[in-house]
């Protein structure tokens, strides 16, 4: 039961902070409720591998927020994107290594990547990765021409 008050303590500050720092993003934003089911959000495929349900806004165009997946063991290779990115998983695990280490950020864990931080990433080789993922700007990856040794 105690486990389950912490997962919930981290879910719920990792949303917080989601919230509190995309503060400029939610200005922009229509004022009005936004409500979608993981199991009835619209997912679209945006590269082989990675799926995507768009909550709010557009990713092309700026800021949004996305329920997004990766497929068991999908690799996005080493990579930058140019604005932040902060990403709450909900199922399976979202693997990240930088220069500073790895991460296995896993149901209920929060990351946020900076803006220009090149790093590497994929989903877990079994179940892949389920998680909601938030930008301060418009999504892109920028491919790194350098590798990483990967570990699940």
């Amino acid at each position: 039961m105690q486990k389950f008050f912490r997962l919930s303590l981290v879910v719920l500050i990792g949303l917080l902070t989601l919230t509190l720092t995309n503060a400029q993003a939610q200005k922009k934003m229509k004022k009005e409720l936004t409500y979608v089911s993981a199991d009835e959000a619209k997912f679209k495929e945006v590269v082989p591998g990675v799926t995507k349900a768009v909550l709010w806004e557009d990713p092309d165009k700026g800021s949004y927020g996305a329920f997004t997946k990766f497929v068991a063991g999908f690799d996005a290779g080493m990579h930058t994107h140019t604005n932040d990115v902060w990403i709450a998983v909900i199922k399976g695990a979202y693997l990240y290594k930088d220069d500073a280490g790895e991460k296995r950020v896993g149901p209920g864990s929060f990351i946020r990547i900076p803006g220009g931080m090149k790093h590497w990433s994929r989903g877990d080789s079994k179940e892949g990765a389920f998680f909601y993922e938030e930008s301060s700007g418009k999504f892109d990856l920028k491919p790194v021409q350098e590798k990483m040794e990967k570990k699940d």
